[in-house]
């Protein structure tokens, strides 16, 4: 068994483009399905003390997903992912936002567009995200909001997850 999973997380300043690596020791159907099963989203996608939750899913090409997370003192803040493409247990993409409760866009944020990659060898799965803005300063305002660090502790929640 591995002791040491990959993680890397880069900023492609001149492609717009975050690009985060993560491998998890899990087969690639049980990573898939935290991916893209509410339950199991609510349970890993957010940063601790903060907990997501769901309000609508619809995993499908065209489907939406809207989701809150929830602070410690009840604040909430809304996203809202159109999914575009669908390859199960391979790949999918969305195009995420920052919304109201209702999924209203909200016109201070960028939206952004994730395609998400499963790949599986010896029992292991790394899932490789790609998260592609219209401008770098878009990568910046997420970056100081903390995106880097919420993300990467939320991936460890779901090395959690993974182990139960």
């Amino acid at each position: 068994m591995k002791t040491s999973l990959v993680m890397n997380f880069s900023v492609d300043k001149e492609n717009n483009r975050i690009n985060v690596e993560r491998e998890f020791a899990a087969p690639v159907g049980k990573v898939w399905a935290a991916w893209t099963q509410r339950e199991l989203l609510d349970q890993w996608w957010a940063p601790r003390p903060w907990k997501a939750r769901t309000k609508s899913m619809d995993f499908r090409e065209g489907g939406t997903w809207l989701y809150a997370m929830v602070g410690p003192e009840g604040e909430e803040h809304w996203s809202k992912a159109d999914y575009l493409t669908i390859d199960a247990k391979k790949s999918f993409s969305a195009i995420d936002a920052f919304c109201d409760s209702e999924g209203n866009l909200s016109p201070d944020f960028a939206r952004s567009t994730w395609t998400n990659t499963f790949t599986e060898a010896d029992g292991t799965t790394t899932v490789s995200v790609s998260i592609q803005y219209d401008k770098y300063e878009d990568i910046e305002q997420i970056m100081q909001m903390g995106f880097k660090e919420g993300f990467t502790m939320a991936l460890g929640n779901l090395d959690e997850l993974l182990e139960k």
